[in-house]
């Protein structure tokens, strides 16, 4: 069958995708050539990228049930591309708590979840011991609950404002109860692009570092990427290969989570800096490119339904992607950007949905264990 896919495309493309399918490690110069196929040659890429998939994890599809929790829109660095934040004094700004932190917690736990996820934005009054009193109380009041939280970009204002350092601060983390940390705030992992997007936000060089120094300390992380706004193809392919190398050095990587950028209320659209977001097209171009390039290293490929709707992220689950992300019962910052998906799909909606796509449901904790397979 690949044989006849394959046949009569570019020579390039066509070495590229074998490459692929025999377990080879692709280039960048491949990923660059993959990121421009069209017609033919885009359906081949899809057919490979599913191909790869099936081989490397099976049938199954995941998800997780879970939790966001946002716990402050209130945000110094203002990106950009955000329009989920708000100033101090804004009528619409807002700072949860620890106890309401954990109060929502306690009600994730009695509704089935194994996880929050929680993330806010740069608050000039918090610091590393308001991140790490929400672990310890979350942990009181929701015993058994995966706490994963707080991005890089976090950890560093965290330990800034509290005269520590990124090791010192993410020991604390841990020795609270955090259990794994969102890859977030990487955007793109590009100097250039960050110095427009976000540029009061953590440089790639530190980035890295608190990654790398998470996945020493035993703390796993995710792998994010925001596409579709000022960044081109050198910038995702270059992206995907600096994630591969840090998963080729630490295998703290979780899994790999692509991000289509939602422009609809963003400062960067509205002042005519950014594009409309990716196309459908680059969508999927997105997920099958990302399986291909880390195949063999992140092997956890998430759709966002939350971002691409969840009828389009079903179809992506055919370019190469093998999750299907989380139920999160709340989601600020996508609908504030504009996205129009609602804060909550079912588990059993989500089980529909991978079944019709001729796959196999899994619930799974936010270590790609399994729990349970439908």
């Amino acid at each position: 069958m690949l044989e006849g896919v394959l046949k009569d495309l570019d020579p390039i493309v066509t070495e590229a995708l074998w490459k692929a399918i025999e377990g080879k490690e692709l280039s960048v110069e491949d990923g660059y050539e993959l990121f421009k196929v069209k017609g033919a040659e885009l359906l081949a890429l899809i057919v490979v990228a599913d191909e790869v998939r099936r081989r490397t994890v099976g049938d199954v599809v995941t998800y997780v049930v879970n939790r966001n929790i946002n716990f402050t829109n209130i945000c110094t660095i203002r990106c950009s591309f955000c329009a989920f934040s708000r100033p101090m004094g804004d009528p619409e700004a807002y700072l949860l708590s620890v106890d309401e932190v954990a109060k929502r917690a306690e009600e994730a736990l009695r509704m089935g979840a194994t996880e929050v996820c929680i993330q806010g934005g740069i608050h000039p009054r918090i610091d590393a011991n308001f991140y790490a009193a929400i672990c310890r109380e979350v942990k009181k009041r929701a015993p058994g609950i995966h706490i994963h939280a707080f991005s890089p970009m976090e950890v560093v204002y965290g330990a800034e404002k509290s005269g520590l350092s990124i090791e010192e601060h993410l020991k604390m983390l841990k020795e609270a109860g955090l259990d794994s940390l969102p890859g977030t705030a990487a955007e793109i992992l590009d100097d250039d692009v960050r110095r427009d997007l976000c540029p009061l936000k953590i440089d790639v060089d530190t980035w890295v570092r608190v990654i790398k120094v998470a996945h020493r300390l035993g703390i796993p992380t995710t792998s994010t990427m925001m596409y579709g706004h000022i960044e081109g193809i050198k910038h995702r392919v270059n992206h995907l290969k600096l994630l591969r190398d840090i998963q080729k050095e630490t295998m703290g990587f979780t899994e790999f989570v692509p991000l289509t950028f939602i422009h609809f209320n963003t400062p960067i659209y509205l002042k005519g800096k950014a594009r409309a977001g990716a196309t459908g097209i680059e969508d999927v171009k997105m997920y099958a490119v990302s399986r291909l390039m880390l195949n063999g290293y992140i092997n956890n490929v998430q759709v966002s339904w939350v971002k691409l709707g969840v009828k389009f992220a079903q179809f992506c689950l055919n370019a190469g992607a093998n999750d299907f992300g989380g139920t999160l019962m709340e989601e600020n910052i996508s609908r504030a950007a504009g996205a129009t998906t609602g804060q909550y799909l079912p588990p059993e909606e989500i089980r529909r949905i991978i079944r019709d796509a001729g796959r196999i449901p899994a619930q799974r904790d936010t270590l790609y264990n399994i729990i349970r397979t439908w």
